[in-house]
């Protein structure tokens, strides 16, 4: 048996490509999975990038005649990296693979290594200077692969994805919050660019495109008023005069609507659980002041929101993005199922982020490996081997 390695054919390969994302749960066999629906897109979940490759791995020859077996899909994209020089911050072009499926029949045989072989190549192709990819840490198959010494990538970060569901019933963000102060795309990016882009690792040098896609919700700033002043409102005067003159403590977070790109649906769930699931949301709707704690009907195909660029200042910014991630979730009702936020380890803000443990991943693992010296062979500094700062932006176009 051949197996050829090439570009994803949309004329051809949708059907391929949609069957091997079919064979390839995500969830423990057995038991409950999450499975995701493309909308008929394989490329979907890249597409939105400034560049991107989707490659499929096809067998020829044998009864079976050519058959997809493998996909891989990548981005290139030039961010930051979170060191300076000279009093600026550094940059460096990444690629970042995802979507890596093998047909469990072709499973042990080389395909997945070939595969990111041959993304690798193509990143060097458009002057990636480092590739790095995300996993669970439960994922040993997939760790064994890229930590191995034939690909030798090194475990990178470790960022947690919160995830709180979407009630009937309104969460309170806190009083002394002016929350959801909505800005326009343009101050958005200022904001962005002036406050974040120094220190913030991974953050997109086209940050405006993000801002300006059809899928970005909106940019909300909430803002910490002073405890003998709650009922103060914040009133925003244009970005300029915010970045003079700040308030003490504040937060920023922007919105990006997952639905619009794929549906999750998880599935393998008893009828018990679905039956305590359905009875806790028919309570929440007829009585909302009891505010119970409901799960949404996550057993049909759901929209999902994500929000990123979350980041702040001040001692009390933990507040602040508290507010915004409550708000969102109440902004969600009727639109989505759940919103979640990646944020660093180390982040400061995380630990006031609401969230539900049992639907969350407190700790990710993204694995990096350098694939050739940049300018920063001048001083020996390898990105993928420093250590973690405290605030990573999670691109929701590769969500």
């Amino acid at each position: 048996m051949v197996v050829l390695i090439r570009e994803y054919d949309p004329s051809t390969d949708r059907e391929g490509t949609e069957a091997v994302d079919r064979d390839c749960e995500v969830g423990p066999t057995g038991g409950m999975s999450l499975h995701a629906d493309l909308l008929g897109d394989p490329v979907a979940r890249i597409r939105h990038s400034p560049a991107y490759l989707m490659l499929v791995a096809e067998t020829s020859g044998g009864p079976g005649g050519r058959r997809i077996v493998g996909v891989i899909r990548g981005t290139v994209k030039p961010v930051a990296t979170g060191k300076h020089q000279s009093c600026a911050p550094a940059f460096a072009s990444v690629g970042y693979i995802l979507g890596l499926r093998v047909s469990p029949s072709h499973r042990r045989m080389g395909i997945a290594l070939e595969l990111v072989r041959r993304l690798e190549q193509w990143f060097a192709l458009r002057g990636a200077e480092y590739a790095y990819m995300a996993t669970e840490k439960s994922n040993e198959a997939s760790l064994r692969l890229f930590t191995g010494p034939k690909l030798g990538y090194s475990k990178f970060r470790t960022p947690s994805l919160l995830v709180h569901p979407v009630h009937a019933h309104r969460l309170r963000p806190p009083r002394r919050v002016t929350a959801l102060v909505p800005l326009d795309a343009l101050d958005a990016e200022k904001l962005y660019r002036r406050r974040f882009a120094r220190d913030v690792e991974f953050f997109p040098t086209d940050i405006g495109a993000v801002l300006g896609n059809t899928l970005s919700l909106g940019t909300f700033l909430a803002v910490v008023v002073g405890a003998e002043d709650a009922s103060k409102k914040f009133e925003w005067r244009g970005v300029e005069q915010f970045l003079a003159s700040p308030p003490a403590s504040w937060a920023v977070a922007s919105l990006w609507d997952c639905g619009g790109v794929f549906r999750l649906e998880m599935r393998g769930a008893s009828r018990a659980r679905r039956a305590l699931a359905a009875a806790s949301r028919a309570l929440d709707r007829a009585a909302k002041w009891m505010r119970v704690p409901s799960v949404p009907d996550f057993f049909r195909p759901f929209a999902g929101w994500f929000a990123y660029g979350l980041a702040g200042e001040g001692d009390e910014a933990p507040l602040a993005a508290k507010a915004l991630l409550a708000s969102f979730v109440n902004m969600a009702r009727g639109r989505a199922a759940a919103v979640a936020v990646e944020v660093a380890a180390c982040d400061p803000l995380r630990r006031r982020l609401p969230h539900w443990r049992r639907l969350s991943c407190t700790e990710d693992l993204w694995c990096m490996k350098r694939l050739w010296g940049g300018e920063d062979d001048v001083d020996g500094w390898d990105w993928a081997k420093s250590a973690p700062g405290l605030s990573i932006f999670v691109d929701p176009r590769e969500v």
